[in-house]
């Protein structure tokens, strides 16, 4: 969904992900007719950091996580 909306309104991507400096930027960026395609290729790059920064994150917090108790195996008893 991010995709398809980075492809018209880039600027709106940025608000999405909570970088609001760089949304303000980017949609100044896009008001020039040259500036949108820009514009659009920096939403999609950004789209994609954003997502791997999430990867790293769940990643981390899987890691950081205290490791469970092993249960005796039933069939060792």
């Amino acid at each position: 969904m991010r995709y398809l909306l980075a492809l018209f309104f880039p600027w709106i991507v940025f608000f999405t992900m909570g970088k609001v400096g760089q949304g303000f930027l980017c949609l100044l960026l896009q008001i020039t007719i040259i500036g949108w395609l820009p514009a659009t290729i920096w939403a999609f790059v950004s789209i994609g950091g954003y997502h791997a920064d999430k990867r790293t994150d769940r990643l981390v917090n899987a890691m950081s996580q205290p490791a469970q108790p092993a249960m005796a195996d039933p069939r060792r008893i």
